[in-house]
């Protein structure tokens, strides 16, 4: 049996990180290793604990969520964000999915729902919306032109195609019978290419540009 995903929560609200801890403690393939009660303590939790995916708020005192997110990318941290939040509007939830977030969910998701969203970002897929992934979509057209997808190669773009729909690197290798190092090497090129910080980004762009797997 596989190791269980270790996940780490961090809420200022301590009621909410009590539900979340009961329910996922009952999930065989889940284990919470912490929680911290701002995006500051969530940061060091996070380097602490190495948790495999991070369910992370978005607003909370001394260092909010999207703040916390640009920390651990600093640090090169490999921790999986998930935004558990109870804000729906596009200028909360948009910053944060810019800054590494692997996707969002809200506070009142079906908690099944929730156990389904840790095991997707944890194998490398993408959560996103289809009203959030629109406005991530038009901020992107301005920062990646279309001309910078000439200087992809054609496994580059085969690779691309398969990062929008959603695929992980495991399941890009086995897609195009390639070891996950030599996938890995080719998401990092799409990245420097681009100009793009994420694969979330990455999605977005061959979305936008219409390269698809």
């Amino acid at each position: 049996m596989a190791d269980p995903i270790k996940v780490l929560l961090v809420d200022d609200h301590q009621v909410v990180r009590r539900g979340l801890r009961t329910f996922l403690e009952v999930q065989d393939d889940i284990e919470v290793v912490g929680e911290a009660a701002d995006g500051a303590e969530g940061v060091a939790r996070a380097e602490e604990l190495k948790p495999d995916v991070v369910l992370m708020d978005v607003k909370m005192p001394v260092m909010d969520g999207v703040e916390a997110l640009r920390k651990l990318r600093e640090l090169n941290n490999p921790a999986r964000v998930l935004v558990v939040t109870s804000f729906t509007e596009q200028r909360t939830v948009v910053p944060a999915l810019r800054a590494g977030a692997a996707g969002y969910v809200y506070k009142d998701v079906d908690p099944d729902a929730l156990a389904g969203a840790i095991r997707s970002v944890h194998a490398g897929h993408i959560l996103l919306q289809p009203e959030v992934a629109g406005a991530l979509l038009s901020q992107e057209v301005s920062n990646s032109g279309q001309g910078r997808g000439g200087s992809l190669t054609e496994r580059e773009r085969e690779v691309l195609g398969l990062i929008a729909d959603g695929r992980s690197n495991r399941e890009i290798a086995r897609a195009l019978v390639l070891s996950e190092k030599t996938v890995k090497t080719h998401v990092s090129n799409i990245l420097m290419k681009l100009d793009l910080a994420d694969r979330t980004q990455a999605a977005l762009w061959a979305v936008r540009h219409g390269v698809t797997g």
